[in-house]
């Protein structure tokens, strides 16, 4: 595919790198030249430093035809106006990063599109939807439904009080077994598991179950003991926190540490003050946090702009005794760190934005994609077509490429999970997890295959 992407800023940057590695046919178009050059010399793609907004300039990276236009600066009036311009010279498909929660209400998005912007992405709402899932279950670290919950996978870590360490999966999770394990994350490896793998302490497990089973999962992980989340300490008032408080469900109620004075009577403004509280200090200051009676929360959610200090003060939390810790880590190259010190769940805006651009190259009918950075995997929601390979035959005949495994199906609307002699149908929603595979390939199995 021939993609543009405009502006090498983070979610630029982070865009070219893992689609050059996929062997797309990239351009960056930026108009500064130290930008351009953070992206690094290793990668194989063309960039244009000028004005991104210039009829020219966009004619000399050649949109006409472009498969993909990309526009995800800070300035999404400059994004509308990139893609606009851009569609209007022949590109088939435009996104835009935009800033403002209300232009994802659908009229919004259909007058953009009657103007040639496809498809909006608003980074901060995607990231709040994470943190708000990863805070109803204070037991997970990840947690992803399809079909309002229909199927679910979470990605759990494994404690001394799990009930099934060191056996063999095929003794504890066969095909008449409500879970199945997709995949295990153990010392910075991610392992696609086969029969004859355990279950490991501290593992990172990603389970697939549907919705009833989720407290049998509670129970034979042994994380029945951990308090449900009601109070929630937030740490920076950023768009991400705001964007989160004011979509968390009603039972919770959240404080906000912002150290910026002028910002905190921002805040007071945007949030209802009856769900949350508007504190100016230091989410790091211990006196601060005991003063806040972080003894009664359950969960806290650090992010700021900095991943040390947010790493830091959820390491302060856990120490105070929070067991549920959000850290937003926008450096890729934290995340390492961040799990190598068991902080919780990492939020990388970066990483879901990409997930959903990504999501738009694929040939196949892909209703959803999530990268997961603990696993450095790719989790798809395909719906395979009339005639598609995929449909042919049962999935142990199928010949899965190498880090690929499908966890389960929602069949009209009822989830179920995949064992060998499960034959997908069309119309089925099926959930593939890839490792270090190519999803485009994968997509493939799931279109009717074209004749020449």
């Amino acid at each position: 595919m021939r993609i543009v992407i405009i502006g090498a800023y983070a979610i630029g940057r982070h865009l070219a790198r893992i689609l050059s590695r996929r062997n797309e046919e990239i351009t960056i178009i930026d108009d500064d030249e130290e930008r351009l050059s953070r992206i690094g010399g290793d990668l194989d793609l063309l960039t244009i430093q000028d004005r991104p907004n210039s009829i020219s300039t966009l004619k000399d990276a050649d949109v006409k035809g472009a498969d993909l236009v990309i526009a995800v600066t800070p300035d999404e009036n400059l994004n509308t106006i990139c893609c606009i311009l851009a569609k209007k010279l022949g590109a088939k498909k435009t996104v835009a990063r935009i800033n403002n929660a209300e232009d994802m209400k659908a009229e919004r998005q259909e007058f953009y599109k009657e103007l040639g912007v496809d498809q909006l992405i608003y980074p901060e709402m995607l990231a709040a939807e994470d943190i708000n899932n990863g805070l109803k279950m204070s037991w997970v670290r990840q947690r992803w439904d399809v079909h309002g919950g229909a199927l679910v996978m979470l990605g759990i870590k494994l404690r001394e009080t799990c009930e099934i360490l060191n056996q063999p999966l095929r003794l504890i999770s066969g095909p008449a077994d409500p879970f199945h394990i997709v995949a295990i994350k153990r010392n910075g490896e991610t392992i696609i598991p086969g029969g004859n793998d355990e279950l490991k302490l501290y593992d990172l497990a990603y389970i697939m179950t549907t919705k009833q089973y989720i407290p049998y999962i509670r129970k034979i992980v042994g994380k029945e003991k951990y308090a449900d989340v009601k109070n929630v300490m937030f740490m920076g008032g950023g768009a991400t926190a705001v964007r989160a408080i004011q979509t968390m469900p009603e039972y919770m109620q959240a404080k906000v540490i912002e150290m910026d004075p002028q910002r905190c009577e921002e805040l007071n403004n945007l949030i209802d003050n009856s769900h949350a509280l508007v504190i100016n200090g230091d989410g790091r200051d211990v006196p601060l946090l005991i003063e806040e009676n972080i003894s009664n929360t359950q969960a806290f959610v650090a992010l700021t702009g900095n991943a040390e200090t947010n790493i830091l003060a959820c390491l302060t939390a856990k120490r105070m005794g929070v067991r549920k810790t959000v850290a937003m880590v926008e450096n890729i190259d934290y995340v390492s760190m961040a799990e190598s010190l068991d902080i919780g769940t990492i939020i990388n805006k970066k990483a879901i934005a990409a997930s959903h651009i990504y999501q738009m190259m694929l040939d196949a009918n892909v209703i959803n994609v999530r990268f997961l950075m603990t696993a450095n995997a790719d989790v798809a929601e395909f719906i395979p077509e009339e005639g598609s390979r995929i449909t042919k035959k049962p999935v142990k005949e199928l010949g899965l490429p190498r880090g690929v495994t499908i966890g389960g199906l929602v069949r009209g609307n009822e989830g179920m999970l995949v064992s060998g002699n499960t034959q997908i149908q069309p119309g089925d929603s099926v959930m593939v997890f890839c490792h270090e595979a190519d999803m485009q390939k994968v997509g493939r199995l799931f279109v009717k295959p074209t004749l020449f």
